[in-house]
């Protein structure tokens, strides 16, 4: 397939329905570059049906997860109104293929943010940060990719729960947490896991929209990657993660 317009045409109607596809490198492999162009033409589609683009979301900046998803580049995707869950509410599985979930440290945007920025001009830019969780769900057969397959998949962005806002002056660095499900501790780690401290990923959020065309407006919302592993989830599953002085964000999965 060398047709980006219908490669995204593909990958949308996917997320939009919640059905599996066959990877596109099985019979091509995507460059990064046509990825993300994949992306973009993508998302076009949603927000011509209506969605607005929110921010966005970094991947890929845990160990773990590039472990996990034996993948070794940091990536991104745009996150839109549609994707915004309620902080303690129900979830519907049937909107996804395979979600998992996975606990994030959640920028708000005081300011714009592009281009090449110092950890100190990216938090100076930050109106407040919050405990999240993301729904991650790649619309790929078996929940396997490329790395082309997953930019091109808008970055297995699909959902998420952003808990109380806090102060932007708040230490993010190395706070523990435990993401439990059903009452039971499914991952437990640190902020820290994200890049050594949270920040330097809202760093890379800046340069990579930067190299775009875009730009971190004011009242986007940044996701900063997975600070653990994603779990699995099924209908009926409650899944709540305490943050080390940020506090607690939940959700319930429905059908």
């Amino acid at each position: 397939m060398s047709d980006l317009t219908k490669i995204a045409e593909i990958a949308d109607e996917a997320a939009r329905t919640g059905t599996a596809i066959a990877q596109f490198s099985d019979k091509e492999v995507l460059t990064l570059d046509e990825a993300y162009a994949v992306q973009a033409l993508s998302m076009q589609r949603r927000y011509a049906r209506g969605e607005k683009r929110i921010g966005i979301k970094m991947g890929f900046t845990s160990r773990a997860k590039m472990v996990q998803m034996g993948l070794d580049e940091m990536i991104w995707g745009r996150l839109t109104d549609a994707m915004r869950e309620e902080d303690g509410g129900v979830i519907s599985f049937k909107k996804y293929v395979h979600p998992r979930v996975e606990p994030e440290i959640a920028f708000l945007m005081r300011k714009p943010l592009s281009g090449n920025v110092t950890v100190f001009e990216a938090m100076d830019a930050v109106a407040a940060v919050a405990p999240a969780m993301e729904v991650i769900d790649s619309r790929y057969d078996n929940f396997k990719f490329d790395l082309g397959d997953v930019v091109a998949d808008n970055s297995s962005s699909s959902g998420f729960v952003i808990g109380n806002w806090c102060a932007p002056d708040s230490d993010i660095s190395n706070l523990g947490l435990v993401m439990s499900i059903n009452g039971k501790a499914s991952q437990i780690g640190s902020t820290a896991a994200i890049l050594g401290n949270p920040a330097r990923s809202l760093v890379a959020a800046a340069r990579m929209v930067a190299s775009a065309g875009e730009c971190l407006n004011e009242g986007d919302i940044v996701l900063a990657g997975g600070a653990t592993a994603a779990s699995a989830m099924a209908v009926g599953d409650s899944v709540v993660t305490d943050f080390q002085d940020l506090g607690t964000v939940s959700f319930t999965v429905g059908e």
